[in-house]
Formats: C-alpha cells, sequence, structure tokens
C-alpha cells in the first residue's frame, strides 16, 4: 500500500474545528480597521524576484537563505512573496496611487519563507499588513499604534502583549552609527556566536537583536543609536512618545530593536508577549520612507505594521472566553420518506426568512439515533425533528443539545418565529 502524501514541512491545515477562532479574529480586524477608515488592497502571491532583492536587501537572511525562488518558462526569476510591503508598495507606484495622493492600505494572506519550522513559526504563514503613505508627521506612527491597542481590547488579550519603541533615525545617522558598533563588536569578537560574527560584515545592527543569552553582556554595553540621532529624528521620536503619553498607551523604550529589513528609518515598533515562548513578537512595524525612493518612486513618506495570525491565535488561545461562533447553529433530523422530502423545502424556507441562522440539514439517511448523534456532534444549540408524523401536522419538534430544556412541539410557522429569534 502506497504511503499517504503529507503536506510539505512548515506548510500546515487549519482544520474545520480550527477555522471559527480564525474567522473570529479575521472579522474583528476587519470591523477595526474599518474604524479608521483604512481600505483593503488584494497582491498578487508571485513577484519578481528582484523586487525583494530591491527592497529587502542582498545581503539579509531572507533574501539569501528563505525565499522560495524559481525560473518560470520565460526564464524569469520569480519569488513567492516574503513579505507584503514591497509588493503594496510596488502595486501603488504601478497604479499611480503615491502622487499628490494620501493612501490607508491593509492586506491579508498568505507569505513564505523557507526557514525552521517551529510552533507559531510556519514556511507558509498567514500575515495581516497595514499600510500607509503620504503622511511625514509622527501622528500617523501613532495611529498604527492605536488601531492595534484597540484590536487588542477587541480581542480581550490587551493585558497580554507590551509595546516597545525605538527610533532607527535616517539611513545617514544609522551609518555612522554603524562604523561605531562594528568597531566595538570587532574588539569583543571572542563573545559573539557564529551568527553574529557573519551579521557583522553584512547587517550588523541585527546582531543587537540576538537571542542567545550567551551574548547578552556584550550588547548590553554596545553603544546606542540614539545618542548618534539628529534634532529631525529625536524630534520625530519625541513628540510620538508625548503623543502616546497623552493617550495613556503605556510603552517601553527598547534601544536594542531593531527590524530584519534593511528599508526601516525612524520609528520602529514591535508589539510583544511572554505567552508563547521564544516567540514573543506578535505585531512589528515602522516607518520606510526611503524604500519608495528604492523602488523607482519620488521621495514619500511610508510607515506601516505587520502581524502573523498564527502567533496572534496562539495568544488567544490562551484568552479565557473568546466568543467564538458557532459553525451550525441547528441541526435538522429528517426520518422517514416524506420528511426527508419536506426536510428541504422547509430548510430553504427558514434560510430565506432568519439568513443570519446556520442551519445544517441532515443527508445520507440513518436512523434517528445516528442522526441524533450528528446533530450533537456538530455543535449547534437546537436540533429541529421532522419525521412523517410532524409532516403531516405542519409541525416541528425543538431539541435543545446544550442546555436540558425540555422538547417542545410547534407549527412550522411557531418555528419559524423561533429560529428568527435565534438569527
Amino acid at each position: 500500500m502506497a504511503n499517504n502524501i503529507q503536506a510539505i514541512r512548515g506548510m500546515h491545515d487549519v482544520l474545520p474545528e480550527q477555522t471559527p477562532l480564525w474567522q473570529y479574529a479575521e472579522q474583528q480586524l476587519r470591523g477595526v480597521l474599518g474604524t479608521y477608515g483604512y481600505s483593503e488592497i488584494r497582491l498578487p502571491i508571485v513577484e519578481k524576484t528582484e523586487l525583494f532583492k530591491r527592497s529587502i536587501g542582498e545581503v539579509t537572511d531572507i533574501v539569501e537563505k528563505e525565499m522560495y525562488t524559481f525560473d518560470d518558462r520565460n526564464g524569469d526569476s520569480l519569488t513567492l512573496r516574503p513579505e507584503g510591503t514591497a509588493g503594496c508598495l510596488r502595486a501603488c507606484l504601478e497604479h499611480g496611487l503615491l502622487h499628490n495622493q494620501v493612501h490607508r492600505l491593509w492586506y491579508y494572506g498568505p507569505m513564505y519563507r523557507h526557514e525552521r519550522p517551529q510552533k507559531g513559526r510556519y514556511r507558509q504563514f498567514i500575515q495581516l499588513g497595514v499600510e500607509t503613505y503620504g503622511m511625514e508627521g509622527p501622528d500617523i506612527d501613532a495611529e498604527l499604534i492605536l488601531i492595534m491597542d484597540r484590536l487588542w481590547k477587541k480581542l480581550g488579550i490587551r493585558n497580554k502583549v507590551r509595546l516597545q519603541l525605538n527610533s532607527l533615525g535616517t539611513i545617514a545617522e544609522r551609518l555612522v552609527y554603524r562604523e561605531t558598533l562594528v568597531s566595538y563588536f570587532q574588539q569583543n569578537l571572542d563573545k559573539l556566536d557564529d551568527d553574529s560574527l557573519r551579521r557583522l560584515g553584512t547587517n550588523p545592527l541585527r546582531i543587537l537583536d540576538t537571542k542567545n543569552p550567551a551574548m547578552q553582556d556584550v550588547v548590553a554595553n554596545a553603544p546606542e543609536l540614539m545618542a548618534f540621532l539628529g534634532e529631525d529624528s529625536l524630534k520625530h521620536f519625541n513628540t510620538l512618545t508625548a503623543t502616546l503619553n497623552d493617550l495613556e498607551i503605556s510603552y517601553e523604550v527598547n534601544s536594542r530593536l531593531v527590524r530584519g529589513l534593511d528599508y526601516y528609518s525612524k520609528t520602529v515598533f514591535e508589539w510583544v508577549t511572554d505567552e508563547l515562548g521564544s516567540q514573543g513578537t506578535v505585531c512589528a512595524g515602522g516607518r520606510y520612507d526611503s524604500l519608495i525612493e528604492q523602488l523607482g518612486g519620488k521621495p514619500n513618506f511610508a510607515v506601516g505594521f505587520a502581524m502573523g495570525m498564527e502567533r496572534l491565535l496562539a495568544l488567544l488561545e490562551t484568552a479565557d472566553n473568546v466568543p467564538v461562533a458557532r459553525s451550525v447553529d441547528v441541526y435538522m433530523i429528517r426520518v422517514g420518506e416524506i420528511a426527508e422530502r419536506e426536510g428541504l423545502r422547509f430548510a430553504e424556507t427558514i434560510r430565506n426568512v432568519a439568513p443570519g441562522l446556520k442551519l445544517q440539514v441532515n443527508c445520507g439517511g440513518g436512523s434517528f439515533k445516528s442522526q441524533f448523534k450528528k446533530a450533537d456532534k456538530s455543535g449547534a444549540e437546537y436540533a429541529l425533528i421532522l419525521g412523517d408524523d410532524e409532516v403531516s401536522r405542519g409541525e416541528v419538534s425543538i431539541k435543545s443539545l446544550r442546555d436540558g430544556q425540555e422538547q417542545q412541539t410547534l407549527s412550522q410557522a411557531q418555528t419559524i418565529k423561533f429560529l428568527q429569534g435565534l438569527a
């Protein structure tokens, strides 16, 4: 017997019993983003490889080791998107959306990175991305933070996350800092692990983000980027923190907070949690004004964030009393030839007058006992019981499956009114 084909390592299924929690989280996301006037944009999963090399940087881990890249039949190098910012910006430039315009956009869908799979981190993962264009001031940075603060509260997990902030300054300020940082680490080569030694010549700021406990002392004593910021960068950051203070949004300034992608400048932030072990970052973002010019556009302003849905769902699973909707509200049992025919007609009548009700009809026959077991397993709150005798009398029996109420028999009209009250 041939072996069953299994999912590709790092690419996972979301099973029917898991999807209600996903749908609940997605519904809350859409609601909060709509509250702030953000519009959805839908983007291709595959882009030209050059887009990510120009935006992310050729010497980053993503481009060097993690991208799913292939040549198509025309010989063009294409890549499954490892992140959404570059593709969103490409779309805006291609369709002329950035010329003297302001945009607040969001997208949602799968991203792909070939990295070591672990809990909350997959090779195909679902990501929410939010991008804004054309706004220079720190007020839009604050708005993005407010969006997430509101979402955490809507989901009932605000007490499980903390906001961390830093400023990366401008590219010019960061280059000066980089020289000082490299010099410091070169004086401490014996304290660097292999990963940090490799990053020293390519992306030394990422060393500050190491999770290796043995390197915490050398990182703690490294020069701080904040000391190299110019007046404009400091003003931007200080105005942002003052705004958050006014809004009573708690935060921590983390001078070691950097981003894994080269295009960030000025504000960077992360929402972190202690509930998920080493995968503590749930949402991250910041300002990336220079990326627009990197991709051929005119100078402009951009700031956004991204959130991995798998980590959000893992965090939601630690919360109490998440109000997840049922997949089925009512299950219809049909016993007898006449009830088999009448049941489908009556079910359509119910759906017409109670469109919000989730009604599942037993199909494939079966005894009353077996159908009742299916009704209970469906998760429905009520079972509608329709036999030939009930049909002849124009009646329906209603049985509560969850709270032990006595079974009742109603006319079809009374049943419809009862079900409308549930919808």
